[in-house]
């Protein structure tokens, strides 16, 4: 982890500080770490993010529209290098005290770590993640994103918006901007996503993330990603939503209860 993360958060002092932060943030647990990596690093890998037609994944339909991929043999070496830094036990050890959950892990596939594109017009509308990654038989317990936008402005648009479970109130904005990190949980309690983003030609929104899973206890209840409507979306987008995601997760049943393997990300993935 030398000369990659700041020094700052493996002191005993801040993740004591992170603990409280964690635990008393509202409307989800989640904690803001602004300056993450050293700052040569992080210069690295905004120098080096991989371009758009890159990322073999494109996301786009009514509520999303990014490219993102996970197959770090594509990207420059400093990708890796972090992708490591993230799993390496003693890091690992400070997460599980800041949250409070044990035994976790990170997985090599598109549900442990990878990167986030958008150009100009990209968004994310509010969603749930899946908590589950069936492949490895884990509990995915948290997100960690880490945000690589040098020089950008607020007009751009693109902050996280973490709402409240009722989705009456967006409660919490992270700004999206230079080599700030976010760790929350992955579960019902964390409806998130973004706006629309308005940026030059050239520009785009950039992030790395990492999940940390660990072994379903008695207590898991699988969750599927799914997407839920802001209150100010269209009328359209509502309906087309509603209709849209629960015929998505119904369809996800019937294939599993016929024992028929999904089409999901690392599926779609592995045929691109």
């Amino acid at each position: 982890m030398q000369n990659i993360i700041n020094p700052i958060y493996l002191s005993e002092e801040k993740i004591e500080q992170l603990k409280q932060e964690f635990n008393s943030a509202k409307p989800c647990k989640h904690v803001v770490l602004p300056n993450f990596l050293e700052e040569d690093f992080a210069t690295s890998l905004y120098e080096n993010f991989p371009k758009m037609d890159v990322l073999k994944v494109k996301r786009k339909s009514i509520n999303e529209n990014k490219n993102e991929d996970y197959h770090f043999e594509r990207f420059h070496p400093d990708f890796s290098k972090i992708k490591a830094a993230l799993a390496h036990p003693n890091f690992i050890k400070n997460v599980e005290y800041i949250t409070g959950l044990n035994n976790l892990v990170t997985t090599n596939d598109a549900l442990g770590a990878g990167v986030h594109q958008g150009a100009n017009g990209s968004y994310v509308d509010i969603h749930i993640d899946s908590n589950y990654n069936a492949k490895e038989n884990l509990w995915r317990r948290l997100n960690l994103l880490v945000y690589l936008n040098k020089n950008w402005k607020p007009e751009y648009g693109g902050d996280l918006e973490l709402w409240n479970q009722k989705m009456t109130t967006c409660e919490k904005t992270v700004p999206c901007d230079w080599n700030r990190a976010v760790i929350f949980l992955t579960d019902e309690t964390t409806p998130h996503g973004y706006s629309k983003i308005t940026v030059p030609e050239g520009e785009t929104r950039k992030s790395f993330y990492t999940y940390y899973s660990n072994t379903p206890d008695p207590d898991f209840k699988y969750v599927d990603s799914h997407f839920i409507s802001r209150p100010d979306d269209s009328l359209y987008k509502r309906i087309v939503t509603s209709i849209k995601e629960p015929l998505k997760l119904s369809i996800k049943r019937t294939l599993k209860t016929l024992g028929i393997k999904s089409l999901d990300f690392q599926d779609k993935n592995k045929k691109k």
